[in-house]
């Protein structure tokens, strides 16, 4: 790709090393699908997606490999959660830092009867724990909420959440997109009953590849959205009720789960640190340097408080769609421009509706990459004297 990649919380660019080569070599080597075939390669296809389903449970210490679900993005895992999950009458809570994933299948769900209720967040996207537990009612069912802000790199006090969902017997939805490849992630410690993951991003895989962890409490409460063969139980008309097949009906992405696979493999939980303190020392170098130029405001918490590798600068006396389009035609620079999904994120932090432009870095960028964006935006508004 030419020019200077920082849109990594759309999808990360470049991938992992392996990536690549693991879904050509899938395409050109064996192509088949599994559960259908009795021979070879189909069959290790099959051990392939229950590595990777190993995989992710050795990286997330999720209990069971085989409540791992596969699907083709976050957004497909949010709504087969929430709509198998919610019934009219029910009651969620959501913070107002979520995304569209989360924000359009509940405006559904709330024409037909499930109320829902947002804990507003301060001007930083900053949550407090208190206001969500005056929203408590006796029909609140579940909590639903990202883990960071996709729009402010704010993150959220999950495990402070989670733990008041078991105080309150509510069930606890986690939305990992920005931080799933950033941040060490328990769920036990989360206290989590759901766990929707994609592996475009900071998983550093393919796009079409994602997925969902259910604990056992929340398998049973959750139908299938889509049914069909699975491979199982053919001999019924009925959807199987065992995990994964329950939710994998149809054939998988498989050559986005090989992807995924070597994806994984370079991630071990043991370089996820090293990724953060990169993308944390690349991001707070860049807002440090740009916080102070006039007309530009800084979105979300300081430089150096705990985030994500995410910017959002709002340009106070330009068009940002115009100051992105500047960056990317005369210097190669892409980025993020306007509501980024997340409207409701906006209006919390006083964007609304103009936006900003989002520059989100990857531990594979250098600072001579950030150095290089710094000196173009002093000199495209320089400081005052």
């Amino acid at each position: 790709m030419n020019g200077l990649y920082l849109d990594n919380a759309a999808t990360s660019f470049p991938k992992a090393p392996g990536v690549a080569d693991a879904v050509a070599g899938f395409l050109s080597n064996s192509g088949c699908n599994i559960n259908r075939g009795l021979y070879t390669a189909s069959y290790e296809a099959a051990n392939i997606v229950y590595e990777t389903r190993e995989l992710l449970s050795n990286l997330f210490n999720f209990p069971k490999p085989e409540n791992v679900i596969f699907t083709k993005n976050i957004t497909e895992s949010l709504n087969v959660i929430l709509k198998g999950l919610l019934k009219s009458g029910d009651h969620v809570l959501i913070s107002s830092m979520e995304h569209n994933a989360v924000m359009r299948p509940l405006a559904s769900l709330a024409e037909k009867g499930v109320e829902v209720s947002t804990v507003l967040c301060n001007n930083k996207g900053e949550l407090s724990t208190g206001d969500l537990v005056l929203q408590i009612k006796s029909n609140t069912k579940a909590v639903i909420m990202t883990h960071a802000s996709n729009v402010s790199g704010t993150i959220m006090p999950l495990e402070e959440v989670g733990q008041l969902c078991k105080e309150h017997n509510l069930l606890f939805i986690v939305d990992s997109a920005q931080t799933a490849g950033f941040l060490s992630i328990d769920f036990v410690a989360l206290k989590a009953d759901a766990f929707a993951f994609t592996g475009h991003k900071g998983l550093l895989g393919p796009q079409g590849i994602g997925g969902f962890y259910l604990n056992d409490k929340l398998a049973a409460l959750v139908g299938p959205l889509i049914e069909g063969g699975t491979g199982s139980a053919s001999d019924s008309v009925l959807q199987p009720s065992y995990l994964p097949d329950r939710f994998e009906a149809g054939t998988l992405n498989l050559p986005g789960i090989y992807g995924l696979n070597a994806a994984l493999k370079y991630l071990s939980a043991d370089r996820i640190p090293a990724i953060r303190e990169k993308e944390l020392s690349l991001a707070q170098r860049f807002m440090e340097n740009v916080q102070t130029l006039p007309g530009i405001q800084l979105l979300g918490p300081a430089p150096k408080q705990d985030r994500t590798g995410i910017a959002s600068l709002n340009f106070l006396n330009r068009d940002n769609a115009e100051v992105s389009y500047q960056l990317f035609k005369d210097f190669g620079i892409m980025t993020r421009c306007g509501l980024h999904c997340a409207p409701a994120a906006h209006r919390t932090l006083g964007t609304f509706p103009q936006g900003t432009i989002r520059f989100s870095f990857s531990h594979f960028n250098s600072h001579q990459d950030v150095d290089y964006v710094i000196d173009l935006l002093k000199g495209l508004f320089p400081p005052k004297n």
